[in-house]
Order: structure tokens, then sequence, then C-alpha cells
């Protein structure tokens, strides 16, 4: 086959390719989906669950102070392993993205020397870490503190929590 008819074989393969991109990229600018106000179906016993996030997230975490009384710092050790990406735990440790945690339970927020806290954080740097706050900030950091740089986001359960915040107070 002469090199002429390839040409036109990949040039109507490429305006094909570009037809399709356009017409997606035109439908897409046309048609824009809206989310439904409430679910149009919920399987049997779904419905009190579809409800509880938008509840949790319109009153804000679980009071903690219960569960601290059974919390685990044993495996509230355990799930922080995922936090030593950007913190460190240990006394006199460095800062890393985030400030070192030790003795974050006895110290002012925004608190830890060499760290460059965000304004917002600054804010709020003559108010103590305690369990409330410590379980709000675990709940979802931008919650208690909008515009904070910590991009964590935040953990749902609040035995998770509990057992984080115990674990934490056992770092003195």
């Amino acid at each position: 086959m002469p090199s002429f008819e390839w040409n036109k074989i990949i040039a109507s393969v490429l305006t094909a390719m570009i037809v399709a991109m356009a017409s997606g990229i035109l439908a897409g600018q046309l048609v824009r989906s809206k989310p439904l106000e409430k679910p149009i179906f919920l399987p049997a016993g779904a419905e009190q669950a579809a409800a509880t996030p938008a509840a949790e997230a319109a009153a804000g975490p679980a009071p903690i102070e219960p569960l601290l009384a059974k919390a685990d710092p044993k495996k509230g050790e355990q799930l922080t392993k995922v936090c030593t990406q950007c913190h460190t735990f240990n006394k006199g440790g460095t800062n890393k993205i985030g400030p070192n945690l030790w003795g974050v339970t006895e110290e002012n927020m925004a608190a830890v020397p060499n760290y460059q806290f965000s304004a917002a954080m600054e804010a709020h740097k003559n108010e103590k870490w305690d369990a409330e706050k410590l379980n709000q900030w675990l709940w979802r950091p931008q919650s208690l503190i909008k515009g904070t740089k910590m991009t964590f986001a935040g953990l749902s359960k609040a035995e998770d929590r509990a057992d984080i915040i115990a674990y934490l107070d056992t770092l003195k």
C-alpha cells in the first residue's frame, strides 16, 4: 500500500479521535449533572445509615470523654503509624511536614519550637489542647481551625480517635 493511503488512514483515525474528544467536551458543557437532594431509592435498613453522615457533619464529632475511659493507647500507637509520614512522636524529635507531637496534650496550640504554623493555627496559640479539641481535630482538622495547612481528612470512628488521644496522653 502506498504511503499516501497510510496517510489517509492515519488522518481519518486522528480526525475521529479529535471529533470524539470535542464532542465529549461540548456535551460536558451542555449537560451538567445536579446532585439529588435526597436518595430516590434506599434499600431496606439503609435509611438510618444514609441520614447519619449529614447529621454528624452538622453536629460535629461525638463527645470523647466517655470513650477515653476504655481507650487503648497501644491501639492508638498502631493507628498513628500512618501519621509518621508527617509527624514524629519521640521526645526531642525533629519536625517534619508537621510538628513533633511529643507532649502535645500538655502544651498550647501552635507551641512546638522551630515549627512554622499556619496563620489560622497561630490565631489559637493561647489555647491549650484538651481531649475535646483533639477529638474535633482528629475528626476533621478544618472543622476546628479553618485554613490550617494540615490536609488530613480525619477519622470517622470515635473509638479510633479516643485510642489516639489516649496514646498522645502517654507521651509526656
